[in-house]
């Protein structure tokens, strides 16, 4: 500050707020401000712990299956660039918060490009992480599958048959909804999860399995969009067909 009661930016001493420098000047002070950024986004943004949660359940499966230090570098990239991309997107969220309380439609792109710059990077993410983590993680998840065996036509018929009429008997306990809509279970999730689960047990390919089970991941939150079940709805109804048909497919080998 100049001795004619301004600041060198030119501000008058008044109109500076009280406290520290808003710019910090020492390296240590910078750290500090910068983690108190992500605590801040971490505490606030739930999509920030969501992918705090999934690097660190990667963190994890990439200790078991000891990935090359390559692949190491390259998936700590790959979510290193999704908590930037997310950190980004909160800073925006904020200064048009502060430049625009009110709705206005520029506030709106702005924040929506910024959600799609982090949509952006966690596609990029996901697409690395296949790449590498495929070729350790298949031969185990097809194990796994083979372990049920691959199921007969009149076991499949029976499986669905069997969800169907357990999802029939649990709506008419929870006494909500209606046969075709709402009610406890979601008849929807369960049939599209019983029908993966038995599309992945006869292909017995890891990447047929995945990519059934994310349409049965999409009719399920179809119907959470459409506000015609809860959350809590749409997880059982995916567990009960689920567990189902795998149940009754293992019953049919066993007796076979």
């Amino acid at each position: 500050m100049s001795s004619s009661g301004q600041w060198k930016d030119g501000s008058p001493e008044e109109e500076r707020p009280p406290g520290p420098p808003l710019k910090p000047s020492r390296f240590i002070d910078s750290a500090n401000c910068a983690i108190e950024g992500i605590l801040w986004a971490s505490r606030t943004q739930p999509h920030m712990r969501y992918h705090f949660l999934a690097a660190l359940g990667l963190l994890v499966a990439v200790l078991f299956l000891r990935v090359t230090p390559l692949e190491f570098t390259l998936l700590a990239v790959s979510v290193a660039f999704v908590l930037f991309a997310e950190l980004m997107n909160t800073a925006v969220e904020a200064v048009v918060d502060l430049v625009s309380p009110g709705y206005h439609p520029l506030a709106k792109i702005a924040k929506d490009v910024a959600a799609g710059g982090v949509l952006t990077a966690a596609i990029g993410a996901a697409v690395m992480g296949y790449l590498i983590l495929s070729k350790y993680i298949f031969p185990i998840y097809k194990e796994a599958l083979a372990m049920i065996g691959t199921p007969t036509e009149m076991g499949t018929v029976v499986a669905l048959l069997v969800v169907v009429i357990v999802v029939v008997i649990l709506k008419s306990l929870s006494g909500r909804g209606t046969p075709l809509e709402g009610g406890l279970p979601s008849g929807h999730a369960a049939v599209a999860f019983g029908i993966a689960t038995v599309v992945s047990l006869s292909t017995q390919d890891p990447l047929i399995s995945i990519l059934t089970i994310a349409l049965a991941v999409m009719v399920s939150h179809s119907r959470l969009l459409l506000n015609i079940h809860t959350m809590r709805e749409v997880v059982l109804g995916a567990i009960t067909g689920t567990a189902i048909s795998a149940l009754v497919l293992t019953l049919f080998r066993i007796l076979k």
